[in-house]
């Protein structure tokens, strides 16, 4: 179990957790996750840490098909910049190593905003906290659990 599956079971929350055997020579973790679970990218979701203006973290949950707008996360999360964190603050806050990094259970809570193409789904992926390890959940119960916020966040 990770700190993001706890998360949801403790939640009482209905979900699926996935596993997959995880490639690592393969560099898009994301795109691995969507094509080993047979599923559009555009509902497998990655989560990236940014570093904002005030200095605070911020997390960006976006389509493994998109890429996150700086300037539209910037504006949801109510600062002037935001720029991609340094992997090492991302460990540390979030609890997690990259590409196997959880919107859920993470160390220290930090404002999460969702892409709002995730409303679009009944269910979405997100890593579950380790790679080769997902979990399929509603994106409603997933900004619910993580206190956040949808937004258009991705280009």
């Amino acid at each position: 179990m990770t700190p993001g599956i706890n998360v949801v079971i403790k939640n009482k929350t209905a979900h699926k957790v996935h596993e997959y055997a995880h490639d690592s020579s393969c560099e898009s973790y994301g795109s691995e996750a969507a094509q080993k679970l047979g599923v559009p990218e555009a509902r497998v979701f990655k989560t990236l840490v940014v570093s904002l203006s005030n200095k605070e973290l911020a997390v960006g949950v976006i389509p493994v098909s998109s890429a996150l707008s700086m300037k539209k996360i910037a504006k949801a999360a109510g600062a002037k910049k935001a720029e991609m964190a340094a992997p090492s603050d991302v460990e540390r806050s979030t609890g997690y190593v990259l590409g196997g990094v959880s919107p859920l259970g993470q160390k220290k809570r930090l404002k999460t905003i969702i892409d709002a193409s995730a409303a679009a789904y009944e269910t979405i992926y997100v890593s579950a906290g380790r790679r080769g390890l997902e979990i399929e959940l509603n994106p409603n119960d997933l900004n619910r659990l993580v206190d956040g916020n949808f937004s258009e966040i991705s280009q």
